[in-house]
């Protein structure tokens, strides 16, 4: 969600390469946001004989981030006016909040069997479990078709919809993702439970 502040400082700059700037900060703190959650989990994995405890913290942990997200909905109105020096710390912080490393758990801690995963999703998870290495890489690369996808929307935004689209249409999907983290840690959790019988 971080292509909106991108729009933002181009829209403030009115300069597109502002808009482009401003991508580096946010592609740069979503990683690290990603690195800070996943590599607590990946020295973890190597307690095997405390896996199916760790799945059922995890799935209760996202879970309760769940719970918490839509209790707490409200979407600050001030964080459009954030430069693009602070990005990069916007970025990080609102990656942890929000769970951007959280949602590769569950595929890295064998959450998610192989029958239930597609093709991609079992790619993924034989990725991550190949080494440290491939982990990281996996979450560089989820960092760039994320950020390329965010930036590429918020080009479109910038040079075809501008501030009024954006101050009248501003919308807020933190229901809808609050209730999605809840359903994906009550099936991670269910399913943990089942296999332990």
């Amino acid at each position: 969600m971080g292509w909106p502040l991108a729009v933002s400082a181009g829209l403030i700059e009115r300069r597109s390469r502002a808009l482009v700037a401003a991508l580096w900060p946010l592609t740069i703190g979503h990683l690290l946001a990603i690195f800070v959650v996943i590599l607590p989990f990946a020295l973890l994995i190597a307690l095997v004989g405390w896996q199916q405890r760790i799945q059922i913290g995890a799935s209760l942990l996202v879970i309760g981030f769940g719970i918490f997200r839509f209790v707490n909905r409200r979407h600050p109105r001030t964080l459009a006016r954030i430069g693009p020096t602070q990005l990069g710390l916007w970025s990080f912080a609102v990656a942890i909040a929000h769970g951007a490393g959280l949602m590769l758990v569950p595929i890295y801690l064998g959450l998610c069997r192989a029958a239930d995963l597609g093709n991609g999703h079992e790619a993924v998870g034989a990725l991550i479990n190949a080494n440290l290495t491939m982990a990281v890489m996996v979450s560089v690369i989820h960092s760039v078709a994320m950020v390329a996808a965010g930036g590429f929307l918020a080009w479109l935004v910038y040079r075809y919809l501008g501030l009024r689209f954006v101050s009248r249409s501003w919308f807020n999907l933190e229901a809808t993702w609050a209730f999605s983290l809840m359903l994906v840690g009550g099936i991670s959790l269910a399913i943990s439970l089942v296999s332990r019988y």
